[in-house]
């Protein structure tokens, strides 16, 4: 049996973003609109006890504190339940919350060896001490079983795969488009048989992801913008959603209509999407057919 807790499920930047007056951000703060604005992460579990998080968003501290399953034991002056860390893309706002986790309790990295490189470039990471941290690498295309704090297998299996998408925005000009710079993850109990497939980041809907995707129990999928053009419409940006690497949901909903899936989920959402809104024709849109936008602290069963 599989357990996910949803963390947050915000894009970067988190809602409200703190350099936005967009209308969902003014809402958010005056407290009109009632959205968990944490940024992306999910954390998972076959036991209930030993956690994986997915990605480790700039929010991990307070989505911790908000968790009582990731607190530590009672009676123990040091402990997580945090077992490991999968990450499956280099950008800022799936790094950045490895820093929370530097006081020193022990768990295992893994990422493609295109983003720990990134972590190796990048002193502050040192302060995951080795001797704590162990660092993991994992390649698309192939599976893996994270392991308990004992060595023992955790119970899931995982299989990455490249996901259509580009590299980290500060590596941009520099360093680009190398293997591993996005992943898409299909998880499954070895007990159940349960198949759940995440995918963060996701620039167009291929053969190959279609095929991964079809039957599963749950999907987790890239809901940044509800149309291509939309930041720019809204006046935020110049970038289009496939300049930055991401399919909008408008685009997403009819391309896996076909495809029999148990339950949808749309994670990752920019502060400007319309579908944030309850009560507007875009989140009726997307319930209508079937998906859903997780609240934060909501906690899913397979």
């Amino acid at each position: 049996m599989t357990k996910i807790l949803i963390l947050g499920a915000a894009a970067g930047g988190g809602v409200p973003q703190w350099n936005c007056g967009c209308d969902n951000c003014r809402d958010a703060r005056s407290g009109k609109l009632d959205i968990g604005g944490n940024q992306a992460s999910i954390a998972i579990s076959s036991d209930g006890e030993h956690w994986f998080l997915i990605n480790a968003s700039p929010d991990l501290r307070q989505q911790i504190a908000n968790t009582p399953a990731l607190w530590p034991k009672p009676g123990l002056k040091r402990h997580s339940p945090i077992t490991g860390v999968i990450l499956t893309n280099g950008e800022i706002d799936a790094i950045t919350g490895l820093l929370t986790l530097r006081e020193g309790s022990p768990f295992t990295l893994y990422a493609h060896d295109r983003v720990l490189s990134i972590l190796r470039a990048n002193s502050i990471f040192n302060a995951l001490k080795p001797e704590n941290v162990t660092r993991q690498p994992i390649a698309s295309g192939q599976r893996f079983v994270p392991a308990l704090p004992d060595g023992s297998p955790s119970g899931l299996e995982i299989f990455a795969f490249a996901a259509p998408g580009k590299t980290a925005l500060f590596l941009e000009g520099h360093d680009e488009n190398a293997e591993g710079d996005t992943l898409g993850l299909v998880i499954t109990d070895r007990s159940s048989g349960a198949r759940m497939v995440f995918v963060a980041a996701c620039a167009a809907i291929t053969d190959e992801l279609l095929s991964l995707i079809e039957g599963a129990d749950a999907v987790f999928f890239d809901g940044t913008l509800w149309r291509d053009d939309e930041m720019i419409a809204q006046g935020l940006s110049s970038k289009t959603g496939q300049r930055m690497g991401h399919i909008a949901m408008s685009d997403v909903i009819p391309a896996l209509a076909a495809t029999p899936i148990g339950n949808k989920f749309f994670l990752h959402i920019n502060n400007s999407n319309p579908a944030l809104r309850p009560e507007s024709d875009e989140r009726k849109a997307l319930e209508a057919a079937g998906w859903s936008i997780p609240a934060e602290g909501t906690e899913i069963t397979l």
